[in-house]
């Protein structure tokens, strides 16, 4: 009797860990994708992707250039860009870069908002040919919404680089450092640019849509 109670507790286990394993949300990691994007300061850009529902991780670093470890105080040549995780069943890629487009100043290549110089510039990383067939589209779309040639628009589309993590003390600022961060934001007159460019109510609409 004892041995059959001990097989039926077994068994329980056994299926309590199988249905834990099942929903567990790191099975979902199977389905994740990645996207790199660079507007300017990635304290602002990875707190901008974190708003999004099927967003799973952002992190900050540099990308695009071809020096090997670099950091804040050295990455000639490199982007600051943030790394966006997500689940494509939840968000699509498309709607990232139209996430992306309405916080980044378009008219802009030489740095974006008070930070400027190649660092700061938009770019957007393509990983494949989806990938930067829509990054294409997005353009398009964004110069048809402000009524303006292609050319007018300065956000490079590139292919995806070597994407190196910057400092930890990076990661999470804005979580982990409210006031430094909305300070900074706001004395960088980023979101007035943005508002002057997209309209205030416009850019909302980027995020409540997704």
């Amino acid at each position: 009797m004892k041995l059959l109670i001990r097989t039926l507790n077994l068994g329980c286990c056994l299926f309590i860990l199988i249905v834990c394993l099942i929903g567990s949300p790191r099975i979902s990691h199977a389905n994740e994708q990645q996207a790199i994007f660079a507007g300017g300061c990635f304290w602002c850009m990875e707190h901008d992707f974190e708003q999004l529902s099927g967003v799973v991780s952002v992190e900050s670093g540099y990308t695009g250039g071809s020096l090997l470890n670099p950091t804040y105080k050295n990455h000639k040549g490199h982007q600051e860009a943030v790394l966006v995780s997500f689940n494509p069943l939840v968000v699509s890629y498309q709607k990232l870069l139209k996430n992306y487009w309405k916080n980044v100043d378009p008219l802009d290549g030489d740095g974006q908002f008070c930070d400027r110089g190649d660092s700061y510039r938009p770019v957007i990383f393509t990983a494949n040919e989806t990938q930067r067939e829509d990054a294409i589209v997005s353009l398009k779309e964004a110069a048809n919404e402000l009524n303006l040639p292609i050319s007018s628009l300065k956000v490079e589309i590139t292919d995806v680089n070597k994407f190196w993590l910057a400092e930890e003390y990076h990661q999470d600022y804005s979580a982990r450092n409210a006031f430094k961060y909305n300070f900074y934001r706001y004395s960088c007159g980023r979101d007035n640019r943005l508002n002057e460019i997209w309209g205030g109510s416009n850019r909302g609409l980027a995020k409540d849509n997704l």
